[in-house]
């Protein structure tokens, strides 16, 4: 019998027995003790884990019953994870020390048995706990180790977490929410490989709250409502309501701020996650106050204060007291504002003060060392080569020191020698510019890589000629190479006079994209500007062509703007490429057009609407994307 049938056998009779025991029981009766007592504690942490989100308490009841059965038996590692589902049940219902005393009894038995996943998440789930403690230090201290041993172990989803939870930590003060950006962007785009939903939902989500806090609503509720979508059924849904709520309170659309945050609370208040509980009434109250709804507020507050002081929640303390304060002023009861305003003042911010801004920059700049050491090595070996090359050239150098012609010879043959390896360089340099944008070309050069990047808004233009292989038929296949190569070296001289970059040709079609790899506030505008004359150029070969009865190419247009990912592929003949729907998109766009029409989407009509004239050709049926608004573009009268 499988670990799933045991375990929908055992949930069916903890359904009709309403006890764990009882049900434990008849199923080790059924089972009548023939299976090994590790596969009974295999089944019993597999059953706790199956319970944490709805019901931790049963969860925690569970995992110290396979805790105390793999103790008797010896078994290491079915007492390290008894041990983190007793931690995590504990961490849901924001008992703290419990857990972190689980936690650090499972990292000691995965330490002791060599088990570097196990003990990469207990260093994580440890310094989650620092964090909602407010003790920065600390959580960065762990989440670096964490990471660390994942990269050794090439662990993608551990690095993902350690990355999301680094970003995490640099959302506390305005001057890291770039950093934050960078760390979730890298999660982000390691999510979209792996095809985890869950591990999807919190990359989307925290790029949502960074964007939150960057002020840029719109991108905030994209990312946000990815996270809600890809996050339901667990408990990260809750902090996802609750952002999606405060984006919708500061586009004073209160109404629907206040339906999300009063959702999060129930779903948290179902799971008994007190800190989940805490957030969901301080942003409804936030709501309330934002809305001049001050007594709502008040009463919103106080039941968030019932939660978070016994739990000693120092965040949503100070900013519980700080509103109270605000909200009872407001009402002219200045009694309790002064109460209040005291209470606000009585904590101390122990999270960005000078000592832990330091330490928190020591432990960043000895991780990043630790990472250089590699290359460190590598380069030593090169420069030990290197040495060995000029001790050489020395000596070499010295033995025709003797005669002065010989030493004039060497010194022509050494110029000659170090000017043609100038030309060389500069040849290989002007080499990698024609297939890298000048930015990639140049971090490929000093790092010897170039990281892919998440780019929020590119346009991309796709160009395909109608009638290809009918006009292959008709020509030479040296007569219609040299015509492609006359089109495309044309298209390539206009991509460069509106600085855009060329991505790659495939048979017929030509793809470019405006805004890589640096972002351009007017790059769909420059990317219309530039279809437009590839439209002129082949509109005048097709006039030479006709007159000289000759087959002449037509071209269609596509164009649309959105997010892609951005990098260099392959080890051998290397090149820049994009990937995302976007792609996609810009390409439906071409293949929909009409000869001599740039056909772009609705989402680039928005950047250029009041630039060009655009005719709306309605929604039309697009392979693969259903129907789509669509635009004729053409330049102002």
């Amino acid at each position: 019998m499988r670990f799933s049938r045991w375990i929908c056998l055992l949930l069916m009779l903890w359904n009709c027995s309403n006890s764990y025991a009882a049900a434990a029981d008849s199923l080790m009766r059924i089972l009548n003790q023939r299976i090994p007592d590790s596969t009974r504690v295999n089944v019993l942490n597999q059953l706790a884990r199956e319970y944490v989100n709805d019901k931790p308490d049963s969860s925690i009841r569970i995992a110290l019953s396979a805790k105390e059965l793999a103790t008797k038996i010896g078994f290491n590692r079915g007492r390290a994870l008894a041990n983190k589902n007793i931690g995590m049940g504990h961490y849901l219902k924001g008992k703290y020390l419990e857990a972190l005393s689980a936690w650090d009894e499972a990292l000691k038995i995965y330490t002791n048995i060599g088990d570097k996943r196990g003990v990469a998440n207990m260093l994580s789930n440890q310094a989650a706990i620092y964090y909602n403690q407010g003790d920065d230090a600390k959580s960065l201290e762990l989440d670096l180790k964490s990471l660390k041993i994942s990269e050794e172990i090439n662990d993608t989803n551990r690095i993902i977490s350690s990355l999301n939870n680094i970003g995490t930590l640099n959302l506390n003060k305005p001057s890291t929410y770039n950093k934050a950006l960078d760390y979730f962007q890298k999660a982000y785009f390691l999510c979209t490989k792996t095809n985890k939903k869950y591990e999807f939902g919190t990359s989307a989500g925290n790029l949502g709250i960074t964007y939150f806090n960057l002020k840029n609503d719109e991108k905030a509720l994209f990312y946000l409502n990815k996270a809600y979508v890809a996050l339901e059924g667990t408990p990260e849904l809750i902090w996802t309501m609750n952002y999606i709520g405060k984006v919708y309170a500061r586009r004073k659309e209160f109404n629907k701020a206040l339906i999300m945050h009063k959702k999060a609370f129930e779903y948290a208040k179902n799971l008994d996650t007190k800190l989940d509980m805490t957030q969901s009434l301080l942003a409804l109250a936030q709501t309330y106050a934002a809305n001049n709804e001050h007594r709502l507020a008040i009463k919103s507050y106080k039941d968030a204060l019932m939660i978070s002081v016994p739990l000693n929640f120092t965040f949503e303390n100070k900013e519980i007291y700080e509103g109270l304060k605000k909200s009872y002023s407001t009402i002219n009861d200045f009694k309790n504002a002064f109460k209040y305003q005291e209470l606000f003042s009585s904590i101390k911010d122990t999270i960005y003060n000078v000592n832990t801004d330091k330490k928190l920059g020591l432990l960043q700049f000895n991780f990043d060392l630790e990472k250089k050491e590699s290359k460190i090595k590598l380069l030593t070996k090169d420069t030990e080569l290197k040495q060995k090359e000029i001790s050489r050239q020395k000596i070499v150098r010295n033995s025709f020191i003797g005669g002065f012609v010989i030493v004039l010879l060497f010194a022509g043959v050494f110029f000659k020698q170090r000017n043609r390896i100038g030309k060389e360089k500069k040849r290989s340099d002007e080499l990698l510019l024609n297939i890298l944008p000048a930015e990639v070309a140049e971090e490929l050069k000093e790092k010897g890589e170039a990281e892919a990047r998440l780019m929020e808004e590119v346009t991309v233009l796709f160009t395909d000629f109608k009638g290809f292989t009918a006009m292959s038929e008709k020509l030479s296949p040296k007569d219609l190479v040299r015509d492609i190569h006359e089109c495309f070296s044309a298209f390539d001289r206009i991509m460069e006079k509106y600085g855009i970059e060329k991505i790659k040709t495939i048979g017929d079609a030509y793809m470019a994209a405006g805004g890589i790899p640096v972002e351009d506030p007017d790059q769909a505008t420059n990317i219309i500007k530039a279809a437009f004359e590839i439209r002129q150029f082949i509109e005048e070969g097709k006039a030479r062509k006709i007159a000289n009865d000759l087959p002449f190419f037509e071209i269609r247009i596509g164009i649309h703007t959105g997010p892609v990912v951005a990098g260099i592929v392959g080890i051998k003949k290397f090149a820049y490429d994009i990937w995302g729907d976007t792609v996609n998109t810009a390409s439906r766009m071409e293949s929909s057009g009409e000869p001599g029409k740039v056909n772009i989407s609705s989402t680039t009509y928005e950047k250029v609407k009041d630039q060009f004239n655009c005719t709306h050709r309605g929604r039309i049926s697009a392979k693969g994307k259903g129907e789509i608004d669509m635009y004729f573009v053409e330049p102002m009268a």
